[in-house]
Order: structure tokens, then C-alpha cells, then sequence
């Protein structure tokens, strides 16, 4: 995949931006299973994209290789025109990316504030107007955790701890949001609430890169979307095209959105 940058409409009609993230041509093995092969996609500046595919398909893979959790065999990742692709992780956070793992991965016996703290360990601005307004913003988005504020994380609901595990991600201030699997294990309403608080990050300025195993709401709330099968991108185009498409349908959407 070139690295041009590129602009069009997204799921929604609106104008996507220069490419923020490109990932041209990845292998990652593990071990000597090769888990993705020849992935590329591009996140467009200030839009949301979304990966979709069955279990095993490489959607976590490829989170954590960007994120900097796995090593590369072949290919490239590059942010903001900047090849990052031997970049460490805790290195990536402070260039603005960061992750909402897949499970949540909140710490348990420690607060709400204190997991909230945790995503700002790299900061520098801990103690200044700035970070407060960035807490704020937290609970802005999400008034169950002010409530709980004092309560430990592990005491908490499934879907009180993805509102966590995100808000702890946001208060690193990422330029790229990395969200795997946030709908996992969500009543519907939970699950409602949780795209639309997405939605409205989005909208704050934060560019989204999503995997989701729940096609139908990913397709909705997504600019840009491909399909992974078995480590290769198979299928690509807006939210709504792949919504549209028969087969995506009938392979991922029970035939409904």
C-alpha cells in the first residue's frame, strides 16, 4: 500500500483527512505460525476505522503490532509519515498512541483515580490545569466513574470496567485511540452506549481504530472498514459499503444491520 495520503467520505458523508496511520504489507508470526500475512489499511486522520472477522482472523494481532507488542517479520507501520515499526510500546504512548486492550486489563485493587492516573504515567503535566481538564473530560464521558471514583476497579461492573479501560487510555491524550473488542461481553443497551461514547470521541478530535466483533455496530459507527480472514485483508471500503454488501451480510450481519 503507498503511503499518499488520501481524502473522501467516510460511512457518514463527511471528508476524511490525510492518512494518520498506514500499515503496508505486515507479517507477523508467532513463533512459526504466521498469524497475519500481507495486511495493509490505512486510518485516515480524524475518522474511525474498524476491522472485522471471525475469531483467529488476526484482528488482535494486528492491534498489538501496532501498538508495539509484537514484532514485525515484513511490512511497515507508519504514523504521521513517521515509520514506527521498530518503535517500542512505551515509546508509541508518548508519540500518541494508545490502546484499551481486548479483556479490559484494568488493575483491579487500585481505584477508578488511580487507573485514571495510570493512563497519564507518561505525562508530564500531572499536577497542572491541563491534566485535571483531561480527567474531567473522563468523567464528562463517562459520570459512572466520577461516582465510583474511590471504588476499586475490580469491584466494578463489565461494562463500568470498558468505560474504565477507555477512559484510562484517553487520559494518555492519544492521537490514535486503539480499541479491541469493546462490546465484549455487554448487555445491548451497554453495548449502545459504548459506540455512542465512541462516537463522541471521535467527534472531540480523536482518530479511532477499532476491531470489533460485533460487525454490524463497528460497520455503523465506522468511516473506513475491512474485513481480515484467516491474517489477509480480504474486503475493504466505507462502513457503509461493507454494510451494504450481501456477502459481508450474510457472512458477518446474520443478513441484518
Amino acid at each position: 500500500m503507498s503511503t499518499d495520503t488520501a481524502t473522501g467520505p467516510g460511512a457518514a458523508g463527511r471528508a476524511l483527512g490525510e492518512d494518520l496511520l498506514v500499515v503496508d504489507d505486515l507479517s507477523v508470526n508467532y513463533g512459526r505460525i504466521e498469524a497475519i500475512r500481507n495486511v495493509s489499511f490505512r486510518v485516515p486522520q480524524g475518522g474511525i476505522a474498524t476491522l472485522i472477522g471471525a475469531n483467529g482472523a488476526g484482528k488482535t494481532t494486528t492491534l498489538k503490532t501496532i501498538s508495539g507488542l509484537r514484532s514485525v517479520r515484513t511490512g511497515r507501520i507508519v504514523f504521521e509519515g513517521e515509520d514506527i515499526t521498530k518503535v517500542p510500546s512505551h515509546k508509541l504512548v508518548t508519540r500518541g498512541i494508545c490502546q484499551a486492550p481486548e479483556g479490559r486489563g484494568i488493575f483491579p485493587g487500585m481505584s477508578v483515580e488511580e487507573n485514571l492516573d495510570m493512563g497519564a504515567y507518561t505525562r508530564t503535566d500531572r499536577r497542572t490545569a491541563a491534566y485535571a481538564a483531561d480527567l474531567d473530560r473522563v468523567f464528562t464521558l463517562f459520570p459512572r466513574l466520577l461516582e465510583r471514583r474511590s471504588q476499586f476497579a475490580g469491584t466494578m461492573s463489565g461494562g463500568e470496567q470498558q468505560m474504565l479501560a477507555i477512559g484510562r487510555a484517553l487520559m494518555s491524550r492519544p492521537k490514535l485511540l486503539l480499541l479491541d473488542e469493546p462490546s465484549m461481553g455487554l448487555a445491548p443497551k451497554l453495548i449502545q452506549q459504548i459506540f455512542s461514547i465512541i462516537r463522541e470521541i471521535n467527534d472531540q478530535g480523536t482518530t479511532v481504530l477499532l476491531v470489533e466483533q460485533n460487525a454490524a455496530q463497528a460497520l455503523r459507527t465506522a468511516d473506513l472498514a475491512y474485513v481480515l480472514e484467516t491474517g489477509s485483508v480480504v474486503r475493504e471500503g466505507t462502513g457503509a459499503e461493507l454494510a451494504a454488501d450481501d456477502s459481508i451480510r450474510a457472512a458477518y450481519l446474520g443478513g441484518d444491520v
